[in-house]
């Protein structure tokens, strides 16, 4: 009896080595497949391996991760984290990609401390100071935002570029208020600083306030005459005041500095259409279809005008071609 129990012993045991030889051999080649950029090939060879084990948990959450599911990595790697030695490989991967998933699935307080835990080893890794930067951005966390950005470009974190650079990565996710008040410290560092104050003029555009925005350009325009873009925005702001004169005249500038881009060749098409010129807003809303032919605020006002000079067919070619073109008509 004694010798039975022994061999049953040793039946379990050669099972469970044999399990773990099997899982260990799913692991190794669902990494491969991962290597390869193939997370759902990953994923079936994954498929039915015990998530208790931390190990499997760690891959089938990478490799959901891998496969654009942020919510069931996170899922997976969260209760696996605890489990893996402090500062083992396995530990660092799993803290990494669990922070980068957070963040990916919108969960932006939960991503930073992960992310942050990340830094301490990768504190060079360009990509995620950037996500980092975006985490802090979006937690209301200006002053650690700046500090990634400006590690990230290689100056300064208390310079007037950092705030510039900050500011930038701001306007792109949206966060005005916060950009507004980086470019500001950046101009009371440096009241030359290229760029600062053409973005101030682009935010009080954005919010209608077209004196404030008229003022910002020109400032940016007396340190860089050359800006295009600038001028662009300035003839934008004339539009909207409906100074026909002043917008032409900037809007002008512009494109001599810069012919190939389409928006100033739009607003002048709208200026020109004001100051009774029908001829030469068609020519320029032409001009900006030739740039951009999938522009529908070009179509639409090129639609319009033609409508309104009785050229119906020409017009109604406009119109559907706006229609067909996604997004609302621009002014």
């Amino acid at each position: 009896m004694r010798l039975a129990l022994g061999l049953l012993a040793l039946v379990g045991l050669a099972a469970r080595a044999a399990n773990a030889e099997e899982v260990g051999e799913a692991l190794a080649a669902a990494r491969g497949l991962l290597a390869q950029d193939k997370p759902a090939a990953a994923l079936q060879r994954l498929q039915g391996l015990d998530t208790e084990d931390p190990r499997v948990a760690l891959v089938l959450g990478v490799a959901h991760y891998h496969a654009g599911d942020a919510v069931q990595a996170v899922a997976l790697i969260a209760p696996a984290v605890p489990r893996f030695e402090a500062e083992s490989v396995e530990r660092r991967e799993a803290v990494q990609v669990l922070g980068l998933s957070h963040y990916l699935a919108g969960h932006l307080e939960e991503a930073v401390p992960f992310l942050e835990e990340t830094r301490r080893w990768a504190a060079d890794n360009l990509e995620l100071l950037q996500v980092l930067g975006n985490a802090y951005v979006q937690t209301q966390r200006p002053d650690q935002a700046r500090e990634c950005f400006a590690r990230n470009f290689g100056v300064d974190p208390a310079s007037a570029p950092a705030h510039l650079l900050a500011a930038q990565m701001m306007l792109r996710l949206q966060q005005e208020n916060m950009a507004e008040s980086e470019l500001q410290q950046a101009l009371r560092k440096d009241p030359r600083l290229p760029q600062a104050s053409v973005l101030l003029g682009q935010i009080a555009l954005f919010r209608g306030r077209l004196a404030e925005a008229v003022e910002h350009t020109r400032q940016e325009l007396a340190l860089n005459p050359g800006n295009a873009l600038a001028w662009s925005q300035l003839g934008d702001a004339y539009v909207r005041q409906q100074s026909w004169d002043e917008a032409t005249a900037a809007l002008q500038r512009s494109i001599w500095i810069n012919p190939f881009y389409s928006a100033p060749y739009i607003l002048l098409g709208r200026a020109y259409a004001k100051k009774g010129q029908p001829a030469t807003a068609e020519g320029m809303l032409r001009r900006a279809i030739e740039y951009d032919p999938n522009n529908r605020t070009a179509h639409y006002l090129l639609g319009q005008l033609l409508q309104q000079q009785g050229r119906t067919d020409e017009a109604q070619k406009e119109l559907e071609a706006a229609a067909r073109l996604q997004g609302p008509p621009g002014r």
